[in-house]
């Protein structure tokens, strides 16, 4: 008789079910970690936890609306942040109510142009979960609350700070743009050649940051050739109205065709132009004085000019330090020669600029910014307040956020 369909004696029956066990608890071991739970915790913030669910819907929230930042790292960062705000707005009793999240989620329907269960029911179709997003409008009244109770106060913007931020062009969100300059002083020597000579060069550098700047130490006779030619950001209305527009239609490489500025020719590139977040301020007039000082950019009027400005501090200064020796003129933009228009725009109040001569190089002109006027909406104070108010609560806001971090204990689980 056959025996090897038999089972041997010495085997226990329960030997196939160890067996399956075993190979379970194998596949167990083996799985990727990805495979855990997704209600399991992927981060501890003090008694809180982020679960794996909650990256992945956030993770689809956000690709819904297109967001950057939508990794399973930085949305797991995100909700830590979260859990830290969320705890701040429970102790100080802060936490967005009922009507206030129900408020908060008709108004981020109304900007896809939905009402709320429209938008609700759109994005269940793309897997996300309505408690999802009502906890991510949650959270950001919640915050909104905290630092509104705790920074509203010391937010605040006197008179004398939005008066200082139109006087500086709007820093809050006027149009600005940073430029890179090449200017070559015309001479008996150079005129008959000199534009023919840069647009060649032009050719050579457009659309190379490095090489006009190579080109700019080399050739250009602006104190900026020290910095490869790169200026300082600036208003742009503090431009001579024909670069104004030229910078307005350029993409940053690019350089100019070569610009006559009176006593000199200059190429510029354009280096960064920053988008207003309000409404620029145009600059409608200069107050600038000049000062004749014979010997061009030599060292001894060089050192003149030094030693003028060294004694004042202001415009006004020099009536009783040189009366009679100086010009002082109020211009619109447009009205101001170029090169001592493109020489002001790089200056702030009661700044001299020694880049300018006469008389073919052989009279340095001395020039000082005095005031820059602005013509000003009165609805623009309003909105300079606003801005300077939301940078200065954001900037609390920020430094609250890390205090809250440094206090925490975060523990981020394994996987």
């Amino acid at each position: 008789m056959t025996q090897f369909h038999q089972t041997p004696r010495f085997m226990p029956i329960p030997f196939l079910a160890l067996v399956t066990a075993g190979l379970a608890m194998l596949l167990v071991m083996a799985l990727p970690v990805t495979a855990q739970s997704p209600f399991s915790a992927a981060a501890r913030v003090n008694d809180d936890i982020v679960t794996y669910y909650e990256i992945r819907q956030r993770q689809q929230f956000l690709e819904v609306l297109n967001a950057p930042n939508t990794s399973a790292d930085e949305v797991l960062e995100t909700l830590i942040e979260e859990r830290l705000k969320r705890q701040a707005g429970e102790m100080m009793g802060l936490v967005a109510d009922a009507e206030q999240i129900e408020a908060g989620v008709e108004e981020f329907a109304a900007r896809a142009n939905l009402g709320p269960e429209q938008f609700i029911r759109a994005l269940a179709e793309e897997g996300v979960a309505p408690e999802t997003f009502r906890d991510f409008v949650a959270n950001g009244i919640t915050w909104r609350n905290v630092v509104g109770a705790r920074f509203r106060r010391q937010a605040e913007v006197g008179e004398d700070e939005v008066e200082r931020a139109v006087a500086a062009g709007f820093d809050t969100g006027g149009m600005r743009v940073r430029l890179a300059e090449l200017i070559v002083p015309i001479t008996a020597q150079n005129q008959a050649n000199l534009v023919s000579e840069l647009n060649r060069l032009r050719a050579q550098v457009q659309g190379s940051t490095s090489r006009f700047s190579e080109a700019a130490s080399r050739f250009s006779a602006a104190s900026s050739r020290e910095n490869g030619g790169l200026t300082d950001w600036r208003p742009l209305t503090a431009l001579p109205p024909q670069l104004q527009q030229m910078m307005m239609s350029m993409s940053v490489g690019q350089v100019t065709e070569p610009i006559n500025l009176g006593n000199a020719v200059a190429l510029f590139q354009l280096r960064g132009l920053s988008e207003p977040t309000v409404a620029a301020p145009e600059v409608s007039s200069v107050d600038y004085l000049t000062i004749a000082i014979p010997g061009g950019r030599t060292a001894e009027a060089l050192a003149e000019a030094q030693r003028l400005g060294d004694q004042v501090d202001t415009c006004d200064d020099f009536y009783g330090v040189l009366p009679g020796g100086f010009e002082r003129v109020t211009q619109a933009v447009r009205e101001i020669p170029s090169d001592i228009a493109v020489a002001l725009s790089r200056l702030d109040e009661n700044e001299f600029s020694t880049e300018v001569t006469r008389g073919e190089g052989a009279v340095l002109l001395m020039t000082m910014l005095c005031e820059r006027n602005y013509d000003v909406p009165d609805a623009a104070y309003e909105e300079v307040r606003a801005a300077l108010f939301s940078q200065r609560l954001e900037a609390f806001a920020s430094s609250y956020l890390q205090e809250l971090r440094a206090d925490a204990i975060i523990f981020y689980t394994e996987g």
